[in-house]
């Protein structure tokens, strides 16, 4: 849709022609924002960039709202009420849930229109809840800063303003935190106040994102008990069991990798429990042995203690198969369930077929309760192959929900399961365990995706028919990011043909690829937090999560000086043996990172796109003949000459003097470097970079014809081979191990303190253990002005395994490997992360 009119009504609303060209490639953007445009009259009105995009994100995220509620925000937008991003997909949850306000003021205060607070006023709301809250130290400042943002009047309060007002606060009240950890810790490895993202606890996971539970779909759940019964008695036996607590589950079938919308589910089942003291169950849905693999188990729990929770209890749904035949058998006695010869084909016919026509009776659906129950015992004993017969449920057929149609209840597998081997001939259908399976657990709150809206009826109906506790099932729009693909038989085939690595490859948006990625957990719960819980889908562009990992790495990881491309320079004026140690933040704005100590010599190397042979009037960098400064560093440098490569021409070297005397004009522009010094290891070269693109050309990949795949970006991924980084990198890196394998440790233990799962019955199964929330992808940093990056899980670096005391370095069979986790700003082409 990118046509010469289309691109001039963008910039007629403040839109660059970059820009502009840029919006108008997607067809199905571009045309939202053009009727917003139209319709707002906005080309007429004079509004700037900034606001602009405001609205064209109002396009992208608000496209499920009406002309008029659109409106209402485009008002709000250029009235100067909306300033942000943040507050405009406020706006829009505002408005999805709430429709137009009649009066502004509920809108305003939760979309923090107005909002102000001055530095005296958030110094005293942080103290007052240091001070009331139970805070043992300087252990919780993570947590705390997370609470607080939960607050309502702090919710939109500066991020940056927020954390330096907390650790005021921890000064006052517990002192020093050097001073502490030294004399609490003597002995122990010092802690850097490294982000140590892998070991965010459930609470303040929780925490983090209290209004979400309190507000919208979630505050309108039911309490434990208010959920109706069949029978009172059911009610009463329910909250004995539980003593009205909240009880939920997180229940994955084990035949993948979780991947980006299952941590919407995760979030909302462990955090919704945990918001109201509740429990929450790891439950296996393993009722297909064809399908499930003891990998996926495992996974499956790192994942789940990855993100930050832990569960009460691992369990099964092949924990309760044998109470689940015995109420088969019940099914069938009350006349509501039946055997059934027919084929799959022959089912669909009765059901209406591809045409939606009358539906009718099988003809076994009559056959007598006895004849039933002989022919499910001899399924039970191996009688029959697979497709020979099934269990039905004997529902209403005149409903018009298909989940009432006389669902399958139980089906012939010939597989062995994982857990009991060959005991099963038969295995219950998902329709069948599910509801089931949470009436034995007592769940109160069976919280699933809007998909599943269909199966309340049935779910509802089964219970009641065997007069079992009914939980409440209640559905909320589930997770969908574009430009990806997610569907676990489609990523098996981008790792069987080749296309990618594997299910951890970090163009792929599975959990493990995230994780291997390097972006943080804690990076993912905020991402889901903000998006908020309602019945609506949430569909986001790739580029909006990046944008969210960006957001959270900018004030947890530190900086380091590095350099992708290096160009040699030589200080002419400096002798050879000149060394001056600097000592440099770690992060500018917060302390708690630390320092590191950085070489400066005669030799330093400095980014290849810094200098240019032909200057001009908008480069402020190096060329011959000007002087820039160096990041840091005591002086500025001016280049005298340079060398090239006489075969290719290329600039290899740059002589330059070190403007060390007289009086030096503070230059426009400051450049990163890196020094040669062998005795303290600096450089640290890296062996391979790699940076990663997406994975598809387009937003919809599926919409490709005939083949998915032929959507895939062949330049996906770009290796670097010999980028530097500054030597602080070592200690950097081994402080964030030794930090997170001690803080994992404990937490490890604290979960095994539960008997239920330090000695599980149901054996074989997964266990906590401090190694899987260890990896390298611990180690995080910002190549200073390049982007952020981690350790691959490929990488090598022998130190990292050394004891504390030991210097950390590089070590013979070192393959130092760093993966890109995004980009300092968006790309033009939102096509880089």
């Amino acid at each position: 849709m990118d046509t010469p009119e289309i691109i001039e009504l963008f910039q007629s609303i403040g839109f660059t022609k970059a820009k502009a060209t840029e919006t108008a490639k997607s067809a199905k953007n571009a045309s939202a924002l053009k009727e917003i445009i139209e319709k707002n009259s906005l080309s007429e009105r004079n509004i700037d960039d900034k606001k602009a995009s405001l609205v064209s994100g109002l396009t992208i995220q608000g496209s499920k709202l009406s002309d008029s509620e659109k409106s209402y925000i485009v008002e709000a937008i250029l009235d100067g009420r909306l300033k942000s991003a943040d507050q405009v997909f406020a706006a829009i949850k505002f408005i999805d849930t709430e429709g137009v306000p009649l009066d502004n003021e509920n809108f305003n205060k939760e979309c923090g229109v107005g909002f102000l607070i001055t530095p005296e006023e958030l110094a005293s709301k942080v103290s007052d809840y240091v001070s009331s809250a139970s805070i043992s130290g300087w252990e919780k400042l993570s947590s705390t800063i997370s609470a607080l943002k939960g607050i309502p009047d702090l919710r939109w309060a500066n991020p940056l303003e927020l954390k330096n007002a907390v650790e005021i606060a921890f000064v006052e009240a517990f002192g020093d935190k050097t001073a502490n950890k030294a004399k609490g810790a003597e002995g122990k490895p010092k802690k850097s106040g490294l982000d140590n993202t892998s070991a965010v606890l459930c609470p303040s996971s929780a925490s983090s994102s209290r209004s979400v539970f309190e507000e919208g779909f979630l505050g309108k759940l039911h309490k434990p008990g208010e959920n109706p019964q069949i029978h009172p008695r059911l009610r009463d036996a329910h909250l004995a069991a539980t003593g009205g607590a909240v009880y939920t589950r997180f229940p994955p079938e084990p035949n993948g990798y979780l991947h980006i919308g299952h941590s919407k589910s995760i979030f909302i089942n462990f955090g919704y429990a945990a918001h109201h003291g509740g429990k929450c169950y790891l439950r296996y849905d393993d009722t297909n042995p064809k399908a499930e693999e003891a990998q996926y188990f495992e996974s499956i729990l790192d994942i789940v203690r990855w993100l930050g929770y832990e569960p009460w209890k691992i369990t099964y749904s092949s924990d309760y198969f044998q109470e689940l035949f015995d109420l088969a058998v019940e099914l069938i006695k009350r006349d509501k369930g039946y055997i059934c010869h027919c084929t799959a084909e022959e089912i669909h016919e009765m059901k209406g077929g591809d045409v939606g026509g009358p539906r009718r009776a099988c003809v076994h659906r009559s056959r007598p309760t006895s004849e039933s129950l002989a022919e499910f015992q001899k399924m039970k004993d191996g009688h029959y192959k697979p497709g020979q017969a099934i269990l039905r449920m004997k529902q209403n057929l005149e409903d018009g929900n298909p989940q009432m149609w006389d669902l399958a209840a139980y089906r012939v597998l010939d597989a062995e399961h994982h857990r009991t081997g060959n005991k099963w001939k038969i295995y219950p259908t998902y329709d069948f365990t599910h509801c089931l399976v949470d009436s034995f657990e007592n769940i109160s709150h069976s919280l699933c995706t809007l998909e599943f809206v269909l199966s309340r009826v049935s779910y509802e109906w089964l219970c009641d028919t065997l007069e079992v506790y009914k939980p409440r099932q209640s559905e909320f729009g589930r997770l969908n990011v574009t430009g990806t693909v997610t569907s676990k038989r489609k990523i098996r085939q981008l790792v069987e043909e080749g296309f990618v690595c594997g299910w951890d490859d970090p163009r792929l948006y599975t959990l493990i690829a995230l994780r291997r990625r390097g972006v943080p957990p804690g990076a993912i719960i905020s991402f889901v937090g903000a998006l908020g819980v309602s019945t609506s889908t949430s569909s986001i562009q790739t580029v909006r999560f990046d944008h969210s990992v960006r957001q959270y790495l900018e004030n947890t990881v530190p900086r380091l000086l590095m350099v992708l491309s290096p160009l040699k320079v030589t200080i002419e004026n400096l002798p050879e043996d000149y060394v001056l140690m600097i000592e440099k933040p770690l992060h500018p704005k917060i302390p708690t990172l630390g320092s590191t100590t950085v070489p400066f010599t005669r030799t330093l190397y400095i980014e290849a796109d810094d200098f240019r042979l032909q200057d001009s009037k908008d480069f402020f960098r190096l060329a011959p003949g000007k002087t820039v400064g160096l990041f840091q560093a005591p002086h500025p440098i001016t280049c005298t000459s340079f060398k090239t490569d006489s075969t290719t021409g290329n600039v290899i070297e740059l002589i330059c003097r070190l403007e060390n005397s007289g009086n030096v004009k503070k230059p426009k522009a400051f450049i990163q470097w890196i020094a040669e010094h062998a005795p303290s290891g600096s450089p640290v070269r890296i062996d391979e970079t790699r940076i990663f693109h997406q994975l598809f050309k387009s937003e919809n990949p599926l919409a490709t014809k005939p083949d998915f795949k032929a959507d895939i970006n062949p330049d996906s991924l770009e290796v670097i081979a010999g980028a530097l980084l500054e030597v602080g990198f070592w200690s950097l890196a081994k402080r964030a191990l030794l930090e997170t394998k001690e803080v994992n440790r404990a937490r490890t233990e604290k979960a095994l303190v539960n008997k239920d799962i330090a000695s599980p019955t149901n054996t074989p199964s997964p266990m906590p253990t401090s190694e899987q929330l260890i990896g390298n992808e611990c180690v995080r940093f910002q190549g200073l002005r390049v982007a952020y990056f981690a350790l691959d899980s490929d990488a090598k670096v022998g130190s990292l395994d050394e004891g504390s005391d030991v210097k950390p370095g590089r070590r013979d069979g070192d393959m130092i490997i760093i993966n890109r986790i995004v980009s300092l700003k968006e790309d033009a082409g939102k096509g880089t992360l």
